[in-house]
């Protein structure tokens, strides 16, 4: 069973820098697709990176692009996302999710995704 646990989340001022973890286990083949989905209060949930391990391909949401890394540490099996220049919007609960066979489903959409950490809150302030 995939295992993920998510950690990094806080309170930082606008402009400000966070770096989210998640230390994933029990993946029993090496093709998967692993990231960070968000959710505001109210909002839906939004994929914000992923990537695969396959290629190391990556997905950026418009909304973060240039602002946000998605990066891996494969001995530590561990994924990072680097935020730098952190908005108010940004605020919301981060969760760490991965599936099997990163290019048979949208990369994006969060139904296809099978195993989730608990989240992490991120807030922002102005």
């Amino acid at each position: 069973e995939v295992q993920l646990q998510a950690s990094g989340g806080g309170l930082v001022q606008a402009g400000g820098s966070l770096r989210l973890s998640c230390a994933a286990s029990g993946f029993t083949h090496d093709d998967y697709a692993i990231g960070w989905f968000r959710q505001a209060p109210g909002k839906d949930r939004e994929a914000i990176s992923i990537i695969s391990s396959s290629d190391g391909t990556t997905y950026y949401a418009d909304s973060v692009k240039g602002r946000f890394t998605i990066s891996s540490d494969n001995a530590k099996n561990t994924v990072y996302l680097q935020m730098n220049s952190l908005k108010p919007e940004d605020t919301a609960d981060y969760y760490c999710a991965a599936r099997y066979y990163s290019r048979a489903y949208p990369i994006a959409d969060s139904y296809y995704y099978d195993y989730w950490g608990q989240g992490t809150l991120v807030t922002v302030s102005s």
